[in-house]
């Protein structure tokens, strides 16, 4: 200390190092002494006379230790909830783990209007408080992808479909859960568990969504099977029942699952409900599907929605499913050739590969183009191009996804 006032003094700096409390000393000292005037005084020491009267009075009432600062926090707070408020609180959200208090706020709301509830931000200072808040790790955010969603303004516009990644169960055996949601209102159609992504189990369990719901107007997917396929217009025999019925498929770049973020972000809060420990067998993990479409559907309230459940906006679609499949229609203007067994069709005397998955179906051979060349499609999908001054080549497939058209019924 000694040095330190030594150091000061050979530099000759015009300032001390004091505590607020050896100030407050000092002051009072002053004050009590009475030879200046408390405003003097307080001229002199660079603060108010409210604040002299204050440390005074603190003075007079608990001596020297009365001078320490003390804790503006309030005894009370007028403003927090009730017990019986909070009580509440915390129940909803161990009925609903995984919602955060934006939407307990609104569920509870919903269901006791009078319930007089606290803002977000303090319902989420209590789940802190009662150890109900898991810290969430944190994600790195892209841009969002607008097309093709972009005509996406009604319910059934289109549908997204795809696997969520598969998990094992308590029996060694692993779950494949099938989902189908709307783009627009987000209703959940279809969560299915499966041993696997196989052709024929997806087809029955979209075939009984289709007749309990309707048709969409496009159904939205990855390149995956049995979604896509391999052959020209990455037809799978799974989209050739879809466009039998009316229904365009939307394909989504390899790579780019944010093309499909809507539902790709469904699958995270499916992940999240849904993350207890693994199911003795299908048909128990099936029954946890079967609650979680329930609350998703008909309580849980979505923020792109207004904050309320899906089923509110969700309608069902005005186009039924067919007693009979159609036929795929083509233009009156065009050549028909029926894929054979082998996936190919015969063009004046050359055998072309198509498609295995068109193999019985009826393509449009269209020759109006000014190159010479001819033009394959199957309805509105386009499925190549041959060349009949070039025959060596085959059929020359288009590869990328085909973009959104519309299908004449």
């Amino acid at each position: 200390m000694g040095d330190t006032f030594v150091l000061k003094r050979r530099c000759r700096l015009p300032w001390k190092e004091t505590q607020a409390v050896d100030e407050r000393v000092q002051l009072i000292a002053e004050c009590l002494e009475g030879q200046e005037t408390i405003a003097d005084v307080c001229r002199r020491f660079g603060v108010s006379r409210k604040t002299a009267y204050k440390w005074l009075a603190r003075y007079k009432e608990d001596g020297p230790s009365g001078l320490a600062a003390r804790s503006t926090k309030p005894h009370s707070n007028k403003r927090r909830p009730t017990d019986a408020v909070v009580a509440t609180i915390l129940d909803a959200r161990r009925r609903h783990p995984t919602w955060g208090p934006g939407k307990l706020r609104v569920w509870l709301l919903d269901k006791s209007p009078a319930l007089q509830l606290p803002a977000v931000s303090t319902m989420g200072d209590l789940l802190k408080e009662y150890g109900l808040v898991r810290p969430r790790r944190r994600r790195r955010h892209t841009p969002p992808f607008e097309y093709p969603f972009s005509s996406c303004v009604a319910p059934n516009d289109v549908w997204c479909v795809d696997f969520k990644g598969h998990f094992k169960m308590g029996d060694k055996m692993r779950c494949h859960p099938l989902t189908m949601t709307d783009a627009h209102s987000r209703f959940l159609l279809l969560c299915k568990g499966m041993s696997g992504p196989t052709l024929v189990s997806t087809k029955r369990a979209m075939d009984t969504a289709f007749r309990e719901f309707g048709l969409p107007n496009a159904m939205r997917s990855d390149n995956g099977t049995p979604f896509a396929g391999s052959g020209a217009g990455g037809l799978s025999q799974l989209s050739v029942w879809w466009l039998r019925l009316g229904i365009l498929p939307e394909r989504i770049e390899p790579g780019k699952p944010q093309q499909n973020g809507r539902h790709e972000r469904f699958h995270r809060t499916l992940k999240d409900s849904t993350a207890r420990p693994a199911s003795l067998n299908l048909r128990a993990q099936q029954k946890a599907f079967n609650r979680f479409m329930a609350e998703y559907n008909h309580e849980r309230p979505h923020e792109s929605l207004g904050n309320v459940p899906p089923v509110r906006i969700h309608k069902l679609s005005t186009r039924v499913f067919p007693r009979r499949l159609p036929e795929m229609e083509h233009p009156d203007d065009v050549e028909l050739r029926k894929v054979i067994s082998n996936g190919r069709v015969r063009w004046r005397g050359q055998l072309l590969f198509v498609n295995s998955a068109l193999t019985g179906e009826h393509v449009a051979i269209h020759d109006e183009r000014e190159d010479g060349r001819l033009e394959f499609r199957y309805g509105p999908i386009h499925l190549g191009f041959y060349d009949e001054r070039r025959p060596g080549l085959g059929l020359v497939r288009n590869t990328r996804p085909p973009r959104r058209a519309s299908i004449r019924r």
